[in-house]
């Protein structure tokens, strides 16, 4: 079996600060979790700053880029008021997703199909001041080329649909889920976009995701702060790179289960 080059942990801190924010104060500190992560082997440090500051809020961001040592990626709706933070702010990135006040979490890709006239300015904003954007999408072919179309460099695939599967114990529909993750990341690379992904993994599906070499980065966020309650986050991230780099050697069976 070929070998492939390693594949990225990105950690996303955003539910440390919904605990933080639970309570109020400044514990615990998505910034001091960052580098808990970073030192147990994250490869870079997600936090979707919402609109409604929820769990992240700007001072957050800013002592992010100020203090972690490895790639901050900045996931923001594409509004004129969050693309102006984060050119201010100056990320390594910058991950374009759906927003919606109700949400509980983003719950499917962003239509970039349907709001090419939105995108594309923003696309082309933050790419102006050096941000590399990716956009958080289904791995669906419309959506796959709209993104080429708008010039993002990267995509995200959103794997939520095929985790939801494997945990309802839906065979048929996780399999399906599966081909079409697969499909989509095998077309945006022949588009030439770099392809990331992420929502709803855990140690099993991680593993199982990493063995498709043209996925380059993970970003894992409410699992790993859940295991963190148990296991500490340091742990928690140490195993999870670990599931990742076996997954790496492309042990997976057709429906995406890592053997």
């Amino acid at each position: 079996m070929p070998a492939f080059p390693p594949i990225r942990l990105g950690v996303n801190v955003d539910h440390v600060a919904t605990v933080r924010n639970a309570r109020g104060g400044g514990h615990p500190d998505p910034v001091a979790a960052a580098k808990i992560a970073i030192e147990a082997g994250a490869d870079g440090i997600t936090a979707h700053l919402r609109e409604d500051r929820r769990h992240i809020r700007d001072d957050d961001m800013a002592r992010l880029k100020a203090e972690i040592g490895k790639p901050l990626n900045f996931e923001m709706a594409a509004t004129d008021e969050m693309v102006a933070t984060a050119i201010r702010i100056g990320p390594h990135a910058a991950c374009l997703v759906p927003e919606r006040r109700a949400e509980v979490t983003t719950e499917g890709g962003l239509d970039v199909a349907g709001q090419r006239r939105t995108l594309a300015p923003a696309v082309a904003r933050l790419d102006a001041a050096g941000i590399r954007v990716s956009l958080f999408i289904d791995a669906e072919p419309h959506q796959i080329e709209a993104a080429a179309d708008v010039h993002a460099p990267v995509i995200e695939i959103h794997t939520g649909a095929w985790c939801n599967a494997l945990a309802d114990g839906d065979q048929a529909r996780s399999a399906t889920e599966w081909k079409r993750i697969r499909a989509g990341a095998e077309l945006a690379r022949r588009a030439g976009l770099e392809v990331h992904a992420g929502h709803g993994l855990n140690y099993q599906t991680a593993e199982a995701i990493a063995a498709l070499p043209e996925i380059v980065e993970l970003n894992i966020g409410h699992f790993l702060v859940g295991e963190a309650i148990f296991a500490g986050l340091g742990a928690a991230v140490r195993r999870m790179r670990a599931a990742m780099d076996r997954g790496r050697a492309g042990r997976t069976t057709e429906s995406g289960n890592a053997r």
